[in-house]
């Protein structure tokens, strides 16, 4: 699965790159992690069944870190 996803991953960025057209390239780690973390947010927060605290262990990380991003995201 995580092959998937960084196959995916890889695919989109070299798309990036090529339609680019000439203008430089700016701040592409935050586009990436702007781009994945919402619908990870949505889909794990899905899986959890709303539960916020289960949503965390899954992800690995701690509740306040979830409740940060959700809200970063306007998914509060």
């Amino acid at each position: 699965m995580s092959s998937e996803l960084s196959d995916c991953v890889r695919r989109t960025l070299n798309r990036y790159f090529r339609d680019l057209d000439g203008q430089a390239p700016h701040a592409i780690y935050d586009m990436v992690i702007r781009s994945i973390e919402k619908p990870m947010l949505e889909v794990v927060m899905k899986q959890a069944g709303g539960n916020q605290t289960v949503a965390a262990e899954m992800l690995g990380i701690n509740r306040n870190t979830l409740r940060r991003k959700l809200g970063d995201h306007d998914l509060l």
